[in-house]
C-alpha cells in the first residue's frame, strides 16, 4: 500500500474535526489545543526546521488518545511551516487502519512521516513513553515505577516533549539525507 497517497487524501485539521466531530467533541479538541503550551527553546527549535516534513495522522474524532495528542501536532505545523499535517479517520480508511495496526490492534492515533518528495521516514503512535508511564503509575502502581517523571511536570507537557522529539528526530534525520542534500545543495 502506498501510504503517501494516503496521505494526499487526509484532510488539515480544521476540515477533518468539521466532517468527523461533533459539537462535544470539537469543544474537547479546542479546549486540548488551548492548553498545550510550548516553551522559548522549543519554540525556537521549531521555527529552526528547514526540510519539508509531510506527516500522515491515522485518527478518529472521538477518540481521547486523539484529542489529548493531535492539537500538539498543530501547535508544532503552526510554529514550523515545513511541517503539513493531514488527517485521515480510521474507521472510513479500513485499508489504511489494518497497514497502521500496532501490537495487532486498531490504534489511534499513529502518525507517519514522508520526506519531501513521498518516501516514509518513520511511524509513531499511538501513545507516547509519558503516557504509558502515568498509565503504569495508575494502573500497576509503584512497583514498576521508572524515576524518570519530572516532578510537577503535567502529563501534557511531558507528552509534547516526546512528541517534540520525534518530530526534531524525523527533522535531523532528512536534513542530514545525503539524498536530499545532494537535491538541495546544503
Amino acid at each position: 500500500m502506498n501510504l503517501y497517497e494516503s496521505y494526499g487524501a487526509g484532510l488539515r485539521y480544521a476540515d477533518f474535526l468539521e466532517r468527523y466531530a461533533n459539537e462535544g467533541q470539537k469543544q474537547r479538541w479546542r479546549q486540548m489545543h488551548e492548553q498545550v503550551s510550548l516553551d522559548a527553546a522549543q519554540r525556537e527549535m521549531l521555527a529552526s526546521f528547514r526540510r519539508s516534513v509531510h506527516v500522515l495522522c491515522l485518527a478518529g474524532a472521538w477518540c481521547g488518545d486523539c484529542i489529548n495528542q493531535c492539537p500538539i501536532f498543530e501547535h508544532f505545523a503552526a510554529l514550523a511551516p515545513v511541517i503539513e499535517v493531514r488527517y485521515l479517520d480510521r474507521d472510513d480508511n479500513p485499508d489504511v487502519q489494518c497497514e497502521l495496526q500496532i501490537n495487532g490492534g486498531n490504534r489511534v492515533p499513529v502518525v507517519v512521516f514522508f520526506s519531501e518528495d513521498g518516501l516514509e521516514a518513520c511511524r509513531y503512535g499511538e501513545r507516547t513513553i509519558s503516557k504509558y508511564r502515568q498509565m503504569v503509575r495508575d494502573q500497576v502502581g509503584d512497583m514498576c515505577s521508572t524515576g524518570i517523571a519530572i516532578p510537577g511536570d503535567t502529563v501534557l507537557a511531558q507528552v509534547t516533549e516526546d512528541w517534540l522529539n520525534e518530530f526534531e528526530r524525523v527533522q535531523w534525520m532528512l536534513r542530514l539525507s545525503p539524498r536530499l542534500r545532494q537535491i538541495h545543495k546544503d
